[in-house]
């Protein structure tokens, strides 16, 4: 069973958790931005930190992030398989020691360096990206797996615990455009969703967390 950690603190758009789980054969929710604290980890063979509209420079606004860099140690220490996405990268970098700035609005499909790992595999190189801030340090362990032309750590892994994390939302495939479009805009370019994969990132990392 995998547990996605709910950390949207803007209710009216907590809609990404529910697509996570499409993609996911056995998982059930716990909702930092509402609990804090510290979820059960009995039955739990990996772990999702999902996204948020909120930065991991604000856990002065927001406490229940200092619960859940906590739980970030814990979930390293123990080598249970961890995804962090979207906001969840750079949580996940900044509990370890990096650093996230907010660099401006991306909403677009990107193309990315994928490196030859097997979180990405079946995964294409093109890429939806709606996020506003980078991971400019990556945190102790963190190797960067994935690159795009404005953004060196787009995704990383650690180099001992099974730990990967993602700049993107592999959630995201044309079933949520319109309502991303609505909520935070949206730049057409020459690329198409017709060959967006990302969600096979979740599947795989579903095997990798289930063959531990």
């Amino acid at each position: 069973m995998l547990l996605v950690l709910e950390n949207e603190v803007d209710p009216e758009t907590r809609y990404f958790v529910p697509e996570i789980r499409r993609y996911l054969e056995d998982s059930a929710v716990y909702t930092y931005a509402d609990e804090g604290g510290q979820p059960s980890l009995e039955g739990v063979d990996g772990v999702v930190v999902s996204g948020s509209t909120a930065g991991v420079y604000e856990r002065e606004a927001y406490p229940w992030m200092d619960d859940e860099i906590a739980l970030v140690h814990e979930l390293v220490e123990r080598e249970i398989p961890t995804l962090g996405v979207c906001f969840g990268h750079q949580l996940v970098n900044t509990a370890l020691g990096g650093r996230v700035e907010h660099h401006g609005l991306t909403n677009e499909l990107v193309r990315a360096n994928l490196d030859a790992d097997p979180l990405f595999d079946g995964v294409n190189d093109v890429i939806p990206a709606v996020h506003g801030d980078h991971v400019v340090e990556r945190g102790d362990g963190m190797e960067p797996i994935a690159s795009t032309d404005y953004y060196e750590n787009f995704a990383t892994r650690h180099r001992d615990a099974p730990v990967w994390t993602v700049q993107y939302h592999p959630e995201f495939t044309s079933n949520l455009l319109p309502r991303i479009e609505a909520d935070f805009g949206w730049q057409e370019n020459d690329r198409s969703f017709e060959d967006v994969s990302v969600e096979q990132t979740l599947r795989n990392f579903e095997a990798l967390a289930n063959e531990r």
